[in-house]
């Protein structure tokens, strides 16, 4: 079993360290607002991988990773949400054309609350955790055991991998408060938010 426990690990971590939408909206907070909003955003993307994983638990992602309607809701409403965050991101920018003594406007709202909704609306978690997790899930244990062991061991790469990813760009914060770094970062980010958002509409079930 443990065997099987270390290669699920390995699995989980390759998934976790892969760039993508949670990573994104780390890079505009933590750069934003600086490493203690990163944190929280971290955190409620954690938060939010740990309500994935208690619906796998309970079936109830497996209903939304069957029903077309349900997915593409869901879907739907991640993708207008990373949009959103983009364009945000993209506007500030515009707007960041002072000096380094009057910093452009940080970016609104709770950032554990833009961890956690940009995570839950990601229809795609709720389809590997249904999909992949119950091939993982070492022998010996019930699936419902197996399942959560692997949920909380996700959550926990995805904290370390993410926490350390925010306190390597707080090391840097001096560059990143330059305003043509803080610009160009913005832009970027707000281009791949977008892209995000494009990516999740498109995703098929």
């Amino acid at each position: 079993m443990l065997v099987q426990l270390v290669a699920a690990v390995g699995v989980l971590a390759v998934l976790t360290v892969v760039p993508g939408p949670d990573m994104a909206v780390v890079t505009k907070r933590a750069v934003a607002c600086g490493w203690r909003d990163g944190l929280r955003t971290v955190g409620g993307i954690t938060a939010g991988l740990l309500t994935w994983g208690v619906l796998t638990v309970a079936g109830l992602a497996a209903v939304l990773a069957a029903s077309a309607a349900a997915y593409t809701v869901v879907k739907l409403a991640g993708a207008a949400y990373l949009a959103f965050l983009g364009v945000q991101t993209l506007l500030r920018s515009r707007r960041g054309r002072m000096s380094a003594a009057t910093p452009g406007p940080a970016p609104k709202g709770n950032p554990w609350r833009t961890g956690f909704v940009s995570n839950v609306f990601n229809p795609k978690i709720a389809v590997f955790y249904t999909g992949l997790l119950p091939t993982l899930a070492p022998p010996g244990m019930s699936p419902h055991t197996g399942m959560a062991l692997l949920v909380v061991l996700h959550a926990v790469l995805t904290l370390a991998w993410l926490g350390g990813y925010v306190l390597l760009l707080a090391r840097a914060r001096a560059f990143f408060e330059r305003p043509a770094v803080r610009r160009a970062m913005d832009r970027v980010t707000g281009v791949v938010l977008i892209g995000f958002g494009i990516k999740v509409a498109a995703t098929q079930p």
